[in-house]
């Protein structure tokens, strides 16, 4: 097994030596820290013990390199805190050891060094000063290692340490794509760039195709070595260093990361849970300018505190929205760490909770923190944790790649959780964008009012149109999620669809006597014309002549005659009744049965209909539309 171990600790306790002593590797690879006698950035060294082979990452401790030690904190899986036994513990100590906690690393090794340095009695003292520091922590029942790497005492103890934690560390989470956060790139003469970093979930294989983000660049492993040795694939866990081809080193920096293609996005809002250390001198409030540390990437910020009073005590856990001044690539749970703007020091870490939140208003502060709370719960529960996400998405819904970037889980984990939300009935398919249930349901319910409300203003109005209807509810959808949900609808018998128009089951129109009558005389004075019927503006004006009622009155009167089919539109003027269309129709295809070429011309039909051009022609296009006839030259075929 391979994992990777960090080294902590106050700038010059042997954090380096100690390094040094384990592997026979200085990790100081700068030539100003060979100079300054002091570790300015972070240094990587090996050591294989047999069944473990142990990377460790060696950062610094002076106060002006924490943005450095940071970026190698991402992703170890133990930690040595160092404390140099002829000083104890010291500023550096207390806060690299702050950020540890904060990043929620849960086993490690406390080691005092220098030990030839001092006397026993000062020993002691040591191990008390640094026994005070992690009580009720981590660190709290850790192993505590006295060690030499001047002289070589007790380094075959911390081996033996390393080794037994090593082997009994949980396994990581195997259900995440690839993710490898970039805190070193460089260029190697005949391979081009080169980044390295810890990858922190999912497998990298030689030739796969990636994406550097936030800049949204694919770029394609040339090679992968891990330990100094070329590797096909490489497992999350391992420090690794990829070769990559289509980019050049000069456009990759540290804070840049690694992925599976189309799959993680950047964001520049996230809601999370934090927790401020006990022993900062001020709360933190609400419009504050923070520096965020996550994955391996620094970026400005403001936090703003979800409570009422828009403040976080000294010690105390809440939940905020961090609002970033540059994108920044952030999933579900992933830790992070909070800075002082200026002075520059940590006074927080937390986890992210939705990392694509969008901004709350006060007054929904209640529903926000349920909502986050409930998905801090859910952390470990694939199945729970999507329905979750697709309760705070509302009625739009999340696509599989919305989930995909928010969770970062592998497609396979990501379609097993939606199928058990869509087997128990949880989670409704919309055309591929996934809704809560009790989402899906209040659209449902609001689609039926604004049906029932357009039947109670249009009582003779066969129902309401699709686009009409996608307006007024379904504006913030896709047209093919608008018509999933209504395929549904229509399917559970919650309305009728009749081509464009919707209307609940039991509408029905419902004419007056006065109504009735008018509409009669309507419909007889298009029966009796037949074929030279009269514009739509004349007749209807003719038959509610004398009465009360308007021309839009009798145009709805009209438009149920539309809807039942008993009156054909031909033209926006010409309306005729459907028995006068049919009987055209036989007598056309008569015709055609007496010719051998099928053809008709306008003078043929206009003898044959028995009517003027001002009807032959707008009849004869309508035809055409109905492939009843289709022309040819300036003649027809009938078909």
């Amino acid at each position: 097994m391979e994992i990777i171990v960090g080294t902590a600790g106050h700038i010059d306790h042997g954090k380096t030596a100690l390094v040094h002593g384990l592997t026979g590797i200085d990790a100081d690879r700068l030539p100003e820290e060979k100079q300054r006698g002091i570790t300015i950035d972070l240094g990587f060294a090996e050591l294989d013990l047999g069944n473990v082979r142990i990377s460790f990452v060696d950062v610094p401790g002076h106060e002006r390199f924490v943005k450095n030690m940071l970026a190698g904190a991402i992703g170890i899986d133990l930690v040595m805190l160092v404390i140099a036994a002829d000083e104890g513990v010291m500023p550096q100590t207390q806060e690299h050891f702050d950020i540890c906690c904060l990043l929620g690393i849960k086993d490690g090794i406390v080691v005092l060094t220098k030990t030839d340095l001092v006397d026993p009695e000062n020993l002691e003292l040591s191990k008390l000063d640094a026994a005070e520091l992690v009580s009720g922590s981590f660190l709290e029942n850790a192993p505590v290692v006295c060690v030499s790497s001047r002289t070589g005492d007790g380094i075959a103890a911390l081996k033996e340490e390393l080794f037994q934690i090593a082997v009994n560390l949980p396994p990581r989470n195997d259900q995440l794509i690839a993710r490898l956060p970039i805190d070193r790139s460089f260029t190697m003469k005949g391979f081009g760039a080169v980044v390295t970093g810890t990858l922190a979930s999912g497998e990298i294989t030689e030739g796969t195709e990636l994406e550097l983000l936030p800049d949204g660049i694919k770029v394609r492993v040339r090679g992968l070595q891990t330990h100094g040795r070329a590797v096909k694939a490489a497992e999350a866990g391992q420090r690794i260093a990829v070769n990559l081809g289509g980019i050049d080193h000069s456009k990759i920096t540290r804070g840049m990361l690694l992925g599976e293609p189309d799959v993680l996005r950047t964001t520049q809002i996230f809601d999370a849970e934090i927790e401020v250390l006990p022993h900062v001198a001020r709360p933190l409030r609400s419009r504050q300018r923070i520096r965020v540390h996550i994955g391996t990437v620094e970026a400005l910020a403001r936090v703003h505190v979800l409570n009422d009073f828009g403040v976080i005590a000294a010690g105390a856990r809440d939940l905020v929205q961090i609002r970033l001044e540059m994108p920044v690539v952030a999933i579900l749970d992933e830790k992070f760490i909070l800075r002082s703007y200026s002075p520059q020091a940590t006074i927080a870490g937390g986890r992210v909770i939705d990392a694509f939140a969008p901004k709350h208003r006060k007054k929904d502060l209640d529903s926000v923190h349920q909502y986050l709370s409930d998905l801090l719960t859910a952390s470990e529960d694939n199945d729970l944790k999507i329905g979750l996400l697709l309760d705070g998405a509302g009625v739009s819904g999340l696509s599989f790649s919305d989930l995909q970037a928010r969770t970062a889980l592998m497609k396979e984990v990501l379609t097993a959780a939606i199928n058990v939300g869509l087997a128990s009935g949880r989670i409704i398919d919309a055309a591929g964008r996934f809704i809560a249930f009790d989402h899906f349901e209040a659209l449902v319910k609001t689609a039926e009012a604004a049906i029932t409300d357009f039947h109670k203003r249009e009582p003779l109005a066969k129902g309401i149109t699709r686009e009409a209807l996608r307006e007024r509810v379904f504006a913030g959808m896709s047209v093919s999620q608008f018509q999933s949900v209504i395929a549904s609808m229509e399917s559970s018998g919650s309305i009728v669809v009749d081509k464009e128009t919707i209307r609940l089951p039991a509408h029905k129109t419902k004419l007056s006597p006065v109504e009735a009558a008018i509409s009669e005389i309507i419909l007889a004075k298009y029966q009796n014309a037949r074929l030279e019927v009269p514009r739509l503006e004349e007749a209807l004006a003719e038959a509610i002549d004398g009465t009360q009622f308007k021309w839009q009155d009798a145009r709805k009167f009209f438009q149920l005659f539309i809807d039942s089919g008993e009156i054909v539109k031909v033209t926006e003027e010409f309306y005729f009744t459907k028995n006068a269309i049919d009987g055209l129709i036989e007598l056309v295809r008569q015709f055609a049965a007496k010719t051998s070429d099928r053809l008709i011309d306008v003078p043929q039909f206009k003898e044959l209909a028995g009517i003027s051009r001002k009807y032959a022609i707008p009849l004869l296009e309508y035809f055409d539309r109905e492939r009843v006839t289709q022309r040819s030259g300036d003649k027809r075929l009938i078909l």
